[in-house]
């Protein structure tokens, strides 16, 4: 029996979220925000933190630095109940952090990577991150020293029997370089949003996208935001209408999908009941401020779930 639910890799930084800023920023003005927000942040570690509070074991293999930000990534992310192991400390290293400025349905987002540049393969314990039934990696571009191998990575997985995701996340640098390609052929479901699947596939039109992704990937699932999502398997097309919720914070909710959708994945569910999962865990995240705040309000959670969840 493997010891994890879900194993993933991937990156490990709060979040500072500076709230009521104005429209317009200007070089050399003071502008004040109304509010702040410190979460636990980075692709990778919502997924995880939200994953473990819908009942999942979840083992988590990243790095931090050897600095304040990092021991309160590990105390924020280890309440949920994940499994830790996998987490390396670097010496004299700095912890990433991301800074979110809001701009109405929008938002800024400035990312000091600290030692997620600096994982590489040969940190990761094969034999911790391969114990699971499912391996999930998120923020692809992100692993500048890991990303060499994650093909690897992704090909000892499905070798070992896992099942295998991957949320992309934004590149940065704006290439999409065609390395991605490697890594395809060992993913099963593929976690874009609408403009990263366009992106990928080299492509302005979101359905012609969805259609050179899932010639490549057995199943593609895109978030369209307001409009929901939809998945793609082969020919066959699923969609599901997003839950109508009073939004605090987009933050996180794409990553928080993922948890959902996997949640019922994992469990051998229909794809179109792991499509409404994965809209209403998406909508239950931007209930409060930060990607994992609403999941850490036991009740608030619980009462969200058992109303839109029928």
């Amino acid at each position: 029996m493997a010891k994890f639910d879900v194993s993933v890799v991937g990156e490990l930084n709060l979040d500072m979220i500076l709230y009521g800023l104005p429209r317009e920023l200007e070089l050399d003005r003071e502008h004040l925000a109304k509010d702040l927000s410190m979460t636990l942040g980075s692709s990778s570690a919502i997924f995880t933190h939200n994953l473990a509070l819908l009942g999942n074991k979840v083992g988590f293999s990243s790095s931090i630095g050897s600095d304040p930000l990092g021991e309160i990534c590990l105390q924020r992310l280890g309440e949920c109940g994940a499994d830790l192991g996998g987490v390396r400390r670097f010496p004299g290293k700095l912890t990433g952090l991301t800074v979110i400025l809001p701009c109405g349905t929008q938002r800024y987002i400035l990312t000091y990577p600290g030692t997620m540049f600096e994982m590489s393969y040969d940190d990761l314990d094969l034999n911790y991150v391969l114990n699971a039934r499912h391996f999930h990696l998120s923020s692809y571009y992100l692993h500048r020293a890991l990303r060499p191998r994650i093909a690897d990575l992704f090909r000892a997985a499905k070798k070992a029997g896992l099942t295998t995701s991957l949320d992309t996340n934004d590149d940065p640098e704006d290439l999409w370089a065609d390395d991605l390609l490697q890594v395809l052929q060992y993913v099963d479901v593929l976690l874009p949003n609408e403009r990263e699947a366009c992106r990928i596939a080299r492509t302005e039109d979101a359905a012609r996208a969805a259609d050179i992704l899932a010639e490549r990937v057995p199943l593609v699932v895109i978030k369209r935001g307001k409009a929901g999502a939809i998945a793609r398997r082969g020919k066959e097309q699923f969609a599901s209408a997003p839950v109508e919720v009073e939004m605090v914070d987009p933050v996180g909710a794409g990553d928080s999908f993922d948890a959902g959708f996997i949640h019922q994945f994992i469990r051998g569910a229909r794809i179109e009941d792991c499509l409404k999962y994965g809209n209403l865990t998406g909508a239950l995240s931007t209930t409060r401020a930060g990607g994992t705040e609403a999941f850490r309000d036991t009740s608030h959670r619980t009462l969200f779930l058992q109303k839109h969840w029928k």
